[in-house]
């Protein structure tokens, strides 16, 4: 008499099936638009934010002693660097410490995403 062995339980039953489901398609689909759509209409603001604060610390340094000097350097520098629309040389914020100038500024961002939802972006800088 030959002894068959007994079937496992893995061959029994029919394998488990793994892999994303539709509906786990379209979450990260949708997850992955929206995660696009934000950094395509947040990092324009952050090169801007970036271009301003370096115009603003080469002017502290080489833009003037006064404060007219300084804003007419800044719109000058302005009309160079096109990314630059948020803010104007009568929007900066001049003082003196030690001799030495700080040029500072403030302005907000509101980045219309969808509809009624917006991102408001408060930036804020000053010279090195």
């Amino acid at each position: 008499m030959t002894v068959h062995p007994r079937p496992t339980r893995a061959a029994c039953w029919p394998a488990r099936q793994r892999g994303v489901t539709l509906l786990g398609l379209v979450f990260w689909a949708v997850l992955l638009s929206m995660a696009a759509l934000v950094t395509m209409r947040v990092l324009p603001t952050v090169n801007e934010f970036a271009t301003i604060k370096r115009v603003v610390s080469k002017i502290a340094v080489e833009g003037g002693s006064t404060v007219p000097e300084i804003r007419a350097a800044f719109e000058r520098a302005k009309g160079v660097e096109y990314a630059i629309q948020s803010i104007s040389g009568k929007d900066l914020d001049v003082t003196k410490d030690n001799d030495r100038i700080v040029v500072a500024f403030a302005y907000d961002k509101e980045i219309e995403l969808f509809g009624p939802v917006s991102l408001l972006i408060k930036y804020r800088g000053q010279s090195q």
